[in-house]
């Protein structure tokens, strides 16, 4: 049998079962390669004490500070009626802060007698708010004891100490003491980048890398260590995507062309405004794609209300015009009958094709959804396979069901980010060939964003607004604070709508589950901002009968949720839409594509809950008319508390791609292709997509060169293995599905 090569070697023979079995299950690092990728979040310098005033909330931190003050308490409590609990409490300072650290019971006695003023220390634990104060309750703490003496102190090399992203089961001191023990096997790391490239970029190499990265003697070590490592995420992240793109532009397509006087040109005729400078852009973007003999596939991405579906409907049309069909997938079916409404009402007798009175070069636009009944769906599956209808829109039903095209040239996918490969296959099916793919989102993504998660495919952005959008002003609502600014936010809304306009109210949750009993009110919370985090989400049942009982009393409130049936819900849509009710308590099933132009409020409650990418989404629905909009964002977390400042980051801007970038700069590092989105580990742990956008633009231009001179990477067999393992299955997956 060959031996297994160093960095495969599991952890659990290097460094003992139980260490290993903690790394994998809450670290995700399993072979000894896997821990010497588990880089350094940031280094100490041991004359330098770290800033406490920088501490984020509920993070694990680990800081160097020296204890300036410990007081033991003794209480009386129901495990120590007689007065016997003990507290400690140890004030610990940097020179920027203070903190403090508690230890109650048992825990107490150890760092009672080491935890001595003047003491300095390496302290580890999660970041909590108690009476109004941050704190680290039980912490784990490593002393150290002046230089060279201590076996503590030589196991970190040289003067910066590495401080390693950690759990409460394992600090950063031990991992570093475990990369003590693996660091040895980084010189058998087999180098992925092309030596031309390394060489002509002045790259370190990959084994010199690790070892600076993780006993930097200097600060230009870091810097050396960085830079390489930075590039290796970018460039065999990009030589993936790069694949892709390759392998899509070997597939054949129709090359759809409008004729000069079809369909779109009629359409453009009867438009009664002009198309804005973006819309007219990005349409001659999508126009040369539609015109080649490979498939398009594009991201369209544009602000709420830019005039994406102008721009969709346009390359629809186009397609039309030059004999084929277009689909346009929407996430939910009332979006879809929205969108059918709006683009039948924007086309007037071009969208009676075959019908009487409808125009000579007429096409049929039908609709398609899960709950149409069968002779509806019938008609409509008949104009599809007969060509009678040239756009289609529909909910996912349209690609996993029977539906037979007469010649399907594109098809348009809103808000639903990817698409699955399955779908893609199944879509490629019903086409006689690969029909051409537009992607659109109304979540701003920056330019690094796209080219890494979406770097299969070709940008458009539509950063304009049309005219005669007016303002939205946002305000943080800080409920547990200051209550009576809540009860003024009714207020605000009472005042709204005795102006004539309507308004939203959005909570996290419907309210009709069945495991809801207050579970999570019977432990004593620990802190305010723990009691804002164990009871249970708002929920619409609820917010929606104590307003119509309380403080909106009087006025016409309505419920709106995922749940109801499709009937009810486009009903209450409707009446919402034609003014019949003044409030609108709902979930998140507003969030796209919704358009009142008359509603002008929106309160979100426990606003805390929701994404900045969503809070912005939403609050896109008010404000779409002429009078200006108000978004009221209410929350019950502490002023400190990092939720908090992201919904103060909300309130300051209206522009969504910096809300976008805040958004990323707040996630932890690698998150982009992280968990949330593919259930694996992520594999951005250097890369930050915010800050190294040089990077990202100059690996991806040296990424599609590789690529193109050597498409199976015949010739680099090291870049080979290693995007094996970026793609193992999962990540394949992932990148094909999004």
């Amino acid at each position: 049998m060959d031996p297994v090569p160093a960095l495969e070697e599991p952890l659990k023979k290097v460094l003992g079962p139980a260490t290993a079995k903690v790394m994998a299950e809450h670290l995700g690092l399993h072979t000894v390669g896997d821990l010497l990728h588990h880089y350094p979040r940031r280094y100490e310098e041991r004359g330098q004490l770290t800033h406490l005033a920088d501490l984020p909330m509920d993070e694990h931190v680990t800081v160097v500070a020296q204890v300036a003050d410990a007081r033991l308490h003794t209480f009386a409590s129901a495990k120590a009626p007689r007065g016997k609990g003990q507290r400690l409490e140890v004030t610990i300072t940097d020179g920027s802060g203070r903190l403090q650290l508690v230890f109650f019971g048992a825990g107490v006695h150890k760092p009672h007698k080491e935890l001595l003023p003047g003491t300095r220390a390496l302290f580890a634990g999660k970041v909590s708010v108690f009476n109004r104060r941050l704190q680290l309750a039980h912490p784990a703490y490593e002393l150290l004891r002046g230089d060279g003496a201590e076996e503590t102190v030589e196991s970190w090399a040289g003067a910066l100490i590495p401080i390693y992203p950690a759990t409460a089961k394992l600090e950063s001191w031990k991992i570093g003491k475990a990369l003590q023990t693996v660091l040895p096997s980084a010189r058998e790391a087999v180098d992925p980048l092309p030596e031309s490239l390394r060489e002509g970029r002045g790259l370190v190499p990959l084994p010199e890398a690790l070892l600076k990265i993780h006993r930097p003697q200097t600060k230009a070590d870091i810097e050396d260590a960085r830079a390489r490592l930075k590039w290796d995420e970018a460039f065999v992240l990009q030589v993936a995507l790069a694949r892709r793109r390759h392998a899509d532009a070997q597939l054949p397509a129709v090359a759809r062309r409008p004729g000069p006087d079809g369909l779109l040109a009629a359409f453009d005729d009867r438009l009664p405004f002009t198309l804005t400078e973006g819309q007219q852009k990005v349409s001659a973007e999508i126009f040369a794609d539609l015109a080649t003999e490979h498939p398009m596939h594009r991201l369209l991405q544009g602000e709420v209300g830019s005039g994406k579906t102008m721009v969709a409907l346009r390359a629809m049309l186009a397609v039309v015009d030059a004999g084929g069909q277009a689909a346009m997938l929407a996430p939910t079916e009332v979006l879809a009958q929205q969108h059918h409404r709006s683009v039948t009402e924007m086309m007037g007798e071009l969208a009676e094709g075959g019908m009487l009175g409808g125009a000579e070069n007429a096409t049929k636009v039908v609709l398609l959804t899960g709950s149409m009944g069968a002779a509806a769906r019938r008609h409509a599956l008949l104009d599809l396979a007969t060509g009678e209808a040239g756009i289609v829109i529909g909910t996912h039903a349209l690609i996993e069901d029977k539906v037979q095209f007469h010649d399907l040239g594109l098809v348009v996918v809103d808000e639903q980010h990817r698409f699955g490969v399955e779908q893609r296959d199944a879509l490629r099916g019903k086409g006689k060939q690969p029909p051409h793919l537009l992607v659109m989102t109304a979540t701003p993504i920056p330019r690094t964003v796209a080219m890494t998660v979406f770097g299969d495919l070709e940008t458009s952005v539509l950063d304009q607004l049309p005219a005669g959008r007016s303002p939205i002003a946002s305000h943080v609502v800080p409920a547990a604070d200051k209550p009576h600014f809540l009860a003024r936010a009714w207020e605000r809304v009472r005042e709204e709508v005795a102006g004539g306009h309507q308004a939203y109210v959005v909570c996290p949750r419907i309210g009709d589950e069945e495991d809801d009993p207050k579970k999570a009110g019977r432990k004593k919370p620990a802190s305010p901002e723990d009691e804002a985090e164990k009871r249970p989400p708002l929920a619409v049942l609820d917010v929606a009968d104590q307003l119509a009982k309380g403080p909106l009393h009087g006025l016409r409130v309505e419920v709106l949720h995922g749940r109801m049936p499709p009937d009810d819900k486009d009903a209450v849509m409707r009446r919402f839409a034609a003014g019949e009710t003044d409030v609108l308590v709902a979930t998140t099933v507003i969030e796209v594509g919704v358009n009142v132009p008359n509603a002008t409020a929106m309160v979100i409650m426990d606003a805390d809950r929701f994404g900045v990418s969503q809070l912005h989404q939403l609050r896109g629905r008010v404000g779409r008319g002429s009078a200006p909009g108000l978004c009221l964002l209410v929350t019950e977390m502490p002023e400190a508390s990092a939720a908090r400042q992201r919904l103060n980051a909300v309130a300051s801007t209206l522009d969504g791609f910096e809300l976008s970038r805040i958004d990323l700069e707040q996630r932890r590092e690698g998150d982009v292709l992280g968990q949330a989105q593919s259930g694996t580990r992520s594999s951005l742990r250097m890369l930050a997509v915010i800050d190294d956008e040089e990077i990202i633009a100059e690996a991806r231009r040296e990424a599609t060169a590789v690529v193109a001179a050597d498409p199976e990477l015949e010739r680099l067999p090291a870049l080979r293995t290693a995007l094996d393992a970026l793609l193992d299955e999962e990540r394949e997956q992932y990148l094909e599905k999004g």
